[in-house]
């Protein structure tokens, strides 16, 4: 049997390695006949299409994190958590999330959003969680306040059971039988074969000791993306990073700022041991801080209903809230006040998070832990906010190898996520000392759409009229993100020849993404921790499909040796 047009991914891994043992075929002919993409299939929950006839499909949204989940539709947030925590299977039902929401991901099952696209907060929070997720499901209306929601003439009633599907987007009523995934020993041969293949480095994108084990036990070689406002949204410190943001004083805000600090320095001593041997890039905060605060409309309503009720508790503090959170909304987030933008108007807040980093790695260096972090910052689009950034991260070196008595080698590098930083890499280069392209908001900038909207509202459209080949959110778009990129790393390259870049947008777990960028000259890509067998897989496919141009002076010494 060599046909592989209809075989599941576990068939076609398992008479892969036995065609190779019954000498048919070579490793690199068994490598090539895999489909990287159907792996997803061996590491998450799948829908049991024997049992699956008697239920009815509701609706569909946009698959965004892969696998099935049961569980009770629940709407709200904070009850979702508690519900969760106690043992109750829990599908999250929202418009949209923020990071507040985060401890009810990790109570849920799976994640449903009636808004959003494959790059949104819950598809990405999701992913990185490897629960299954469905976002941007505009059929569904969701009714707060009554505890339902309606698609197609379908009411689902809080309570009652549903079954989404990551992999398809489908979202059914009742409890579907499941599979179990199961890595077996062909899978594991199959990962094996892959890693001696590969050119291109594969690291995690991971934000949690937990992620970065898994990660590794997938076969991952490093860390190319910990986020650090992923820290912030555990139950125990959204409350203070909340509290951080209501600060009236630096004085206020630096108090606060300290006990960040050490929950940060404790969750990035245990990445780093997870990781010890392996590069862990360390993004410092990105998003803007109204992302961390409750929904403006949500408050308002909140407001108005103690006020209906007469009834003052909690009242003062929600309307100070709101305050705040209108304060620091904007127009166009995306362009907003975030990223690198946030370091130079609230410095203090990018001082704990590099001190953090840098007393982490002083206290493993004591323990004779081979710790390898490096410190990334995000929106970078000129030299001179590079560096102003980086005076800060030189003042702290010096006061923590002073304090610690010993030398810290800790990178300090970019994102080239926005135009400019593309065009002036060459400047760039001066400075830092790796680059990492963030292709989610590079993809937005270029083709100038909006993540959150997209893909719900017309990209399905463009993709049918096949005014689009893929989603570019999907698989990087060569022709005008791969170009920028070209020109990025040529810049950057020219100052520096040996200059390590990777790429950290949800494209490094892409199998025609990572191709490109291995045809590219980049030096890793970094996925999801469940992405990261796929990405090997594609990794080793990228070079036996195409190896890389060997030089004219290389040729001809070939030709030499052959008359010879």
């Amino acid at each position: 049997q060599t046909r592989n047009g209809k075989m599941n991914a576990a068939s076609m891994v398992k008479t892969s390695v036995d065609m190779v043992k019954e000498k048919l075929i070579n490793k690199d002919q068994a490598l090539r006949r895999i489909q990287a993409e159907q792996l997803e299939q061996l590491l998450h929950k799948t829908i049991d299409q024997n049992k699956a006839k008697g239920f009815k499909q509701i609706t569909k949204g946009i698959a965004a994190s892969p696998g099935a989940a049961s569980g009770i539709a629940v709407f709200d947030v904070k009850k979702a958590t508690t519900m969760g925590e106690n043992g109750t299977k829990i599908i999250l039902v929202r418009e949209e999330t923020k990071p507040e929401d985060v401890p009810a991901f990790f109570a849920a099952a799976g994640i449903l959003t009636s808004r959003g696209g494959k790059t949104s907060h819950a598809a990405v929070v999701a992913r990185g969680m490897g629960k299954p997720c469905i976002v941007g499901c505009s059929d569904l209306k969701i009714d707060y306040d009554n505890g339902k929601c309606v698609a197609d003439g379908q009411t689902i009633n809080e309570g009652d059971t549903i079954t989404i599907d990551g992999s398809s987007g489908g979202i059914f009523l009742g409890e579907m039988p499941t599979i179990q995934p199961q890595i077996t020993d062909d899978f594991k041969t199959i990962l094996d074969w892959s890693q001696k293949t590969k050119k291109i480095g594969v690291r995690a994108n991971a934000d949690t000791p937990d992620a970065a084990k898994l990660a590794r036990k997938y076969g991952a070689q490093g860390i190319g993306l910990c986020r650090t406002e992923r820290m912030f949204n555990a139950k125990d410190r959204i409350g203070l990073f909340v509290d951080m943001i209501m600060a009236k004083t630096l004085d206020e805000r630096n108090a606060v700022l300290e006990k960040l600090k050490q929950l940060q320095k404790s969750d990035f001593i245990e990445i780093l041991k997870a990781m010890e041997g392996y590069t862990v890039t360390i993004r410092l905060l990105d998003p803007p801080l109204h992302e961390f605060l409750p929904n403006p409309e949500e408050l308002a309503n909140k407001i108005y209903k103690l006020e209906k009720e007469n009834s003052t508790a909690g009242l003062e503090q929600t309307k100070t809230i709101l305050n705040r959170a209108r304060d620091l909304a904007e127009i166009n987030p995306m362009m907003g006040h975030r990223g690198v933008r946030l370091g130079i108007t609230y410095p203090e807040i990018y001082r704990m998070q590099i001190i953090a980093v840098f007393e982490a790695a002083a206290e493993l260096a004591n323990q004779k832990v081979d710790a390898r972090p490096q410190i990334m910052i995000p929106q970078v689009s000129s030299i001179a906010e590079l560096n102003h950034i980086k005076r800060i991260y030189d003042e702290i070196k010096s006061e923590i190898e002073q304090k610690y008595k010993q030398k810290l080698k800790i990178d300090f590098g970019t994102m080239l996520e926005v135009v400019r930083a593309c065009l002036t890499a060459q400047e760039l280069a001066d400075t830092a000392e790796f680059f990492s392209f963030g292709t989610n908001d590079l993809t937005q900038a270029t083709f100038s759409f909006s993540r959150e909207d997209a893909e719900g509202k017309f990209l399905p459209e463009y993709l049918e009229k096949e005014l689009l080949e893929k989603s570019p959110f999907q698989s990087i778009d060569e022709n005008g993100v791969g170009s920028l990129m070209k020109i990025g790393i040529a810049g950057g390259r020219k100052i520096k020849p040996k200059l390590e870049i990777g790429i950290c947008g949800e494209h490094g777990g892409d199998p025609s993404s990572i191709k490109f960028c291995y045809k590219s000259g980049l030096s890793y890509v970094s996925a999801s921790p469940h992405r990261i067998p796929i990405a090997i897989v594609a990794a080793a496919q990228a070079v036996l499909e195409k190896p890389q141009k060997t030089s004219k002076k290389s040729k001809k010494k070939a030709k030499k040796k052959s008359k010879r």
